[in-house]
């Protein structure tokens, strides 16, 4: 079966949206596929929204960016309308739970999507900090196609040298990076034609 997963993912500056590209990147890179990720900078880049484009397939990637994404993930209020061009009919919309009000009006009722309450479980249970690291569970449940070795590999990649200088940060991030898996191997849809 040949993959071809399109992921667009937005958010505010400091949100964590290009690490989370960049770590999904890594992994899957380092599982065997061809993965490539393209950061959006410009105006965003001060104050804006922050979108990242992220391509992962068996066959070589012939273009960087895509108009309609197998995964469209909106962190914020205005990213929920900025990656709006990339939703289509069969995109699964991944958000913050408490954007359910903005994702209704902008998406209807129609939308394939996934609620996450990342900013709730960061903020209840861990710490904010890990916010984008859940939202990095929730993809690699979702998708199901990367090993968890692969992913904390790439992690370490990131945020090593944070965790050499803070170790509990190690286990902070891996506890958030199974908490989103839970999430989102709960709702694997990717692929199954829904």
């Amino acid at each position: 079966m040949g993959l071809n997963l399109k992921i667009a993912l937005a958010g505010e500056g400091g949100q964590g949206v290009q690490s989370v590209a960049e770590i999904i990147t890594e992994a899957a890179y380092q599982a065997g596929f061809q993965a490539l990720y393209i950061p959006n900078f410009g105006v965003e880049q001060r104050g804006g929204v922050s979108v990242a484009f992220v391509q992962i397939s068996r066959e070589p990637v012939s273009a960087p960016k895509f108009t309609t994404g197998d995964i469209v993930v909106a962190l914020s209020r205005r990213a929920v309308e900025r990656v709006r061009q990339y939703v289509g009919e069969k995109t699964l919309l991944v958000y913050e739970a408490g954007l359910e009000d903005d994702v209704r009006r902008v998406y209807g009722e129609e939308q394939r999507r996934l609620a996450v309450p990342a900013l709730a479980i960061a903020q209840e249970e861990m710490h904010p900090r890990v916010f984008n690291v859940i939202i990095l569970g929730v993809l690699v449940g979702v998708t199901g196609f990367l090993e968890r070795r692969h992913v904390e590999q790439a992690l370490e990649r990131q945020f090593g040298h944070k965790f050499a200088q803070d170790p509990g940060l190690r286990e902070l991030n891996y506890r958030a990076l199974e908490r989103g898996y839970e999430i989102g191997s709960g709702k694997r849809e990717v692929g199954n034609g829904r």
